[in-house]
């Protein structure tokens, strides 16, 4: 307020001279001494020329502005006045303390400008009082919040603790987190979490039903083998009956490696260690053979079987692996249609993949069992009318799938079912 005073002056003195700034000081007069101010003009030699000042700064004289007492520094000092005091620490006060700032002008005239610094000690008085009277209650609202806001944050990982040391305790995943459906980076661990677990649950469930699956059907064949050998010891010595016991024995063992040798066939396929004889075929006459070998079976239930395929279509197999792959789709299409049906076996070449489609009309695949089609021994049939393992679409889309072809399926109940193979040839 100071500096801002004594440049108005300055300017009044650059523009009009000095008399004309004199003349403006006394008229500002009332104004300055309401606001506080007190002016000072002093000619080159320090005489005073102009003074108003408030009136209760009417005691000092001028020869206390011209050589009183103060303190002197950059370009301020301060004028004390009034009764001397020590107060209890041992510190000199006095009553009054006038803060005033010099300024030389150009034709060595003083300029000199003081205020009162008790209005000033005042605001900041006030402003003590009322920055105290907002962050108390800033700083405990902010406590109050923060500590919300953590307990708040920290819900998520206490539940996921919870939840994973209730997994633990009990052995049981069928616990979920609670979800906050925030949106937020703990939200997305917690649904992450949830993810795994149901994968998790999944995959031990399936497990378990593999399990199941491969004890019901190794039992079936162990119980004729048993059988068998305990009615050929019953026997008098035969050599026909122990011969057709012996041939009974084997055809049971066939089917036990049979499955156990698929089992390790989708192993090596999944892992991608399937050693895969590659050699140049031609598809066409594939597919032709298989069709041939199954046209008996079918003639035998009273299925028709159409092919329409491309007169050759050559590209690199493994021939022993894609017979097994249509063997065992035609097979099933064979199995699951209802007498006077029809299996509709088509290849195209497209590019540089050849497709090739086993279409029936027969009972087709339920929605729920569709997606689990291709599992290790899941079989749609729960009571198991049919023979069959369940490994046989499992063992197709691991050899599609090590050949780098794909496989899509298309069903609908009591309509039948389509499944396509799509193959690269080279």
């Amino acid at each position: 307020m100071i500096e801002a005073k004594i440049e108005e002056y300055t300017l009044q003195y650059e523009s009009a001279g000095r008399d004309a700034m004199i003349q403006e000081i006394r008229l500002e007069h009332f104004s300055n001494d309401r606001r506080g101010f007190l002016v000072r003009v002093a000619d080159p030699q320090n005489r005073t020329l102009v003074l108003t000042m408030p009136n209760r700064w009417k005691g000092i004289r001028k020869d206390e502005l011209e050589n009183g007492n103060r303190i002197q520094g950059k370009g301020v000092w301060i004028l004390v006045h009034g009764n001397y005091s020590e107060d209890e620490d041992g510190d000199n006060s006095y009553d009054d303390v006038l803060e005033i700032a010099n300024h030389r002008l150009p034709d060595g005239s003083l300029l000199q400008i003081g205020k009162d610094p008790e209005e000033r000690e005042d605001f900041l008085e006030r402003f003590q009082t009322i920055f105290a009277g907002i962050m108390i209650p800033v700083v405990l609202l902010g406590f109050i919040a923060g500590s919300f806001l953590a307990i708040r944050a920290l819900r998520p990982i206490k539940d996921l603790n919870r939840t994973a040391r209730d997994i633990i305790n009990t052995g049981k995943i069928d616990s979920r987190v609670p979800s906050s459906q925030t949106g937020d980076d703990l939200d997305e661990l917690i649904q992450l979490f949830n993810d795994m677990l149901e994968k998790i649950r999944t995959l031990i469930t399936g497990m378990r039903e593999a399990l199941d699956n491969v004890a019901h059907d190794l039992r079936t064949p162990v119980t004729r083998l048993r059988g068998v050998v305990e009615m050929a010891l019953q026997r008098e010595y035969d050599e026909n009956a122990l011969r057709e016991a012996l041939m009974d024995c084997a055809e049971e063992s066939e089917r036990m490696t049979t499955m156990l040798n698929t089992l390790m066939d989708i192993s090596e396929a999944e892992t991608g260690v399937m050693k895969l004889a590659l050699e140049k075929a031609n598809y066409s006459s594939l597919v032709s053979e298989v069709v041939e070998l199954y046209q008996y079976v079918a003639e035998d239930k009273g299925v028709t079987i159409g092919t329409e395929l491309p007169d050759k279509v050559e590209g690199y197999a493994d021939t022993n692996r894609m017979r097994q792959v249509v063997a065992n789709l035609i097979d099933n299409a064979i199995k699951y249609t209802n007498r006077g049906g029809q299996v509709e076996v088509n290849a195209t070449r497209v590019d540089d993949e050849i497709s090739i489609s086993i279409k029936d009309n027969g009972v087709g695949i339920s929605p729920d069992d569709l997606p689990r089609i291709f599992d290790r021994l899941y079989r749609g049939d729960k009571s198991r009318s049919r023979r069959g393992l369940g490994l046989g679409l499992s063992l197709v889309k691991a050899v599609v799938h090590a050949h780098g072809g794909r496989i899509e399926v298309q069903s609908q109940v009591e309509k039948g079912t389509q499944i396509i193979l799509y193959l690269p040839l080279q």
